[in-house]
């Protein structure tokens, strides 16, 4: 089955990794699909996420690190491209180029003071897109962050559904956490639904999320900020107390050589 196919029918979870180390440890554990987190990218590179200020990640660099996950893989990859950057036309292309079976652009603009673009600037960056793909099987996603930014969930639909008019093939609300908020979404939206788990917990499951209609969840950087909580756990205890007892749950040497073996790939 191919990445378009699997957003047909039913509910699919496409986990998001930083590096290929993490992409194949996602994909030994049997995922269809992947997808990658700027956030995570920018972690891993002892960078801030791009809505903190200076010092954003830029684009020839994520595009590699992209490529490098799409190539040591063997399953599809889709991309977090954030707002595009300033050429949105050029980093489709990028991405396509890369190796990518889709990705998604946001209207979050990285500036706490205008946060949003204005939507039909938003609605254009999307046109741009999808005629920048082309012929191309790339699979778009329109992503707003209108909840993120503590707009309303009726603005969050206009603009999700205007996203898909102008080509978008999948809505992205991130901040849809509850039943109430996401069977609205699923209700109102012209379009399949991706929501984001992990950003604050949550009860919902991946079954509970098929029961109210969504096609596809992510779960954005959460495994690579799980993770960093435990290297900082780590790093008190070595500097605080001198022990050694994170070390007690690691995983064994052999089975990261085994997995990680270029002779399995």
């Amino acid at each position: 089955m191919n990445f378009r196919e699997l957003h047909q029918d039913g509910c699919f979870l496409l986990p998001n990794a930083w590096d290929v180390g993490s992409a194949r440890v996602l994909e030994a554990a049997g995922f269809p699909a992947l997808a990658t987190t700027s956030a995570g990218i920018a972690f891993s590179l002892g960078r801030a996420d791009h809505d903190y200020g200076g010092g954003r990640v830029d684009r020839d660099t994520m595009i590699q690190r992209i490529g490098e996950i799409v190539a040591g893989v063997g399953v599809p990859v889709s991309a977090d491209l954030e707002d595009g950057y300033a050429d949105v036309a050029a980093t489709i292309s990028m991405a396509v180029e890369a190796g990518v079976a889709g990705g998604n652009i946001e209207d979050f603009t990285g500036d706490r003071a205008r946060p949003l673009y204005d939507l039909s600037e938003a609605t254009d960056r999307m046109v741009a897109a999808k005629e920048a793909a082309g012929g191309s099987p790339f699979f778009l996603v329109g992503r707003t962050d209108v909840l993120l930014v503590g707009g309303t969930l009726d603005e969050a639909v206009r603009r999700a559904n205007a996203y898909l008019a102008a080509g978008a093939d999948c809505a992205f609300v991130p901040g849809a956490a509850d039943a109430a908020t996401i069977g609205t979404l699923v209700r109102e939206l012209d379009g399949p639904l991706n929501v984001v788990m992990g950003l604050t917990g949550g009860d919902l499951s991946l079954d509970d999320l098929r029961k109210l209609g969504v096609r596809r969840v992510t779960v954005g950087g959460s495994i690579a900020r799980a993770l960093y909580r435990h290297l900082v756990d780590a790093a008190r205890e070595l500097a605080e107390h001198g022990t050694f007892t994170y070390a007690d749950d690691q995983i064994p040497q052999s089975d990261l050589n085994a997995l990680f073996d270029p002779k399995t790939h």
